[in-house]
């Protein structure tokens, strides 16, 4: 079962980013993008994870959290603008379980949220995937081949990753930007071949492997054989 995520943000842009993020990584996310409605929202028993941000319509997210505390141990990431010690302390003190200081960047909000949930007893890692002498883990977001690790920036991270989710199926540039660039990417498909020769330049040449193969016309494929 997919760990369930409640977001209470009301910068909607910035919660349908996160939400987005998250998706992607495999969780399934609510929103709520003022405070009462977050409140009530948390405190159905729902959710394994509340992302809460501090400033709030209706109730402050300090408030929230407050009210929270008196039914719920749901674990809760505040999200803020505010970065003094005094309000990280005000949290954690009223029952936050971690703190993050926008901006931020969206690997460390996925490191603390698989942080939280594991101390929790809720994360468990998804399966390593692998393909010929290529292993991924999810988990880590580590990658090497034949043992020797792998350094991949995030978005070749992820297009490795949704590859090898689809071995041995091929998908076309459209597919590969709407799951990893996101549905509103409103750059040129090109991107997916010029990320598409950084994993072959890291990963094929410089282990003299055919791991990812063109569909002329289609798309790619990751396939086990050699």
């Amino acid at each position: 079962m997919k760990p369930r995520i409640l977001i209470i943000e009301d910068e909607e842009k910035f919660a349908r980013f996160v939400e987005m993020e998250l998706t992607y990584e495999g969780y399934e996310v609510s929103k709520a993008h003022h405070g009462r409605m977050g409140l009530e929202m948390a405190e159905s028993g729902d959710y394994d994870l509340v992302l809460l941000d501090v400033m709030l319509p209706g109730l402050s997210g300090m408030e929230v959290l407050r009210r929270l505390r008196r039914t719920s141990s749901v674990p809760v990431i505040m999200l803020t603008a505010r970065d003094s010690v005094m309000d990280k302390v005000s949290g954690l003190d009223s029952g936050a379980d971690d703190y993050i200081t926008k901006p931020f960047a969206i690997e460390e909000l996925l490191a603390r949220i698989r942080n939280v949930l594991r101390k929790a007893g809720l994360h468990s890692d998804t399966r390593v995937l692998k393909a010929q002498d290529v292993t991924l883990d999810p988990g880590s977001r580590q990658v090497a081949v034949g043992g020797v690790p792998v350094e991949l920036t995030k978005r070749e991270f992820d297009l490795l990753q949704y590859l090898l989710e689809n071995k041995g199926i091929v998908l076309s540039r459209e597919n590969i930007l709407e799951k990893v660039w996101g549905y509103d990417f409103e750059g040129e498909t090109n991107a997916v071949d010029v990320y598409i020769r950084f994993l072959r330049s890291k990963i094929d040449e410089a282990f003299d492997l055919k791991l990812i193969s063109t569909v002329r016309g289609v798309g790619y494929v990751i396939r086990d054989e050699k």
